[in-house]
């Protein structure tokens, strides 16, 4: 047995608690202004037929080439991302969205005549 002196006299000082510091890393040059968004290209792929409609072409075309399409998912939609220099394949909820200004760009553009 530990006589109880030993285990209730404790040390007169406590060692210090060791502190980090971390060293933020240098922080990004500011640009000054931000280069301006480029235009969405698109490409079109007739699914029925497997051919290619149009490529590198803008949003109002890809939206006429849409008009003759029956259902939204008689096309395959991409668009081009500059940044890894490759065409991206839209997603379902974004051919839809396409697909619906699709249905509207008819009654703009005979609004606007």
């Amino acid at each position: 047995m530990v006589p109880l002196e030993k285990v209730l006299r404790r040390p007169g000082k406590e060692p210090d608690l060791a502190t980090v510091t971390f060293r933020r890393p240098p922080s990004a040059p500011k640009v000054e202004s931000p280069e301006p968004a480029a235009p969405l290209r698109f490409r079109v792929v007739d699914v029925l037929g497997a051919r290619e409609l149009a490529r590198d072409v803008s949003l109002p075309a890809t939206l006429r080439l849409l008009e003759g399409m029956r259902t939204v998912l008689d096309a395959r939609v991409y668009v081009w991302v500059p940044g890894s220099r490759r065409w991206r394949l839209l997603t379902l909820e974004e051919h839809k969205l396409l697909w619906q200004y699709r249905e509207r760009e008819p009654a703009a553009s005979a609004a606007a005549s």
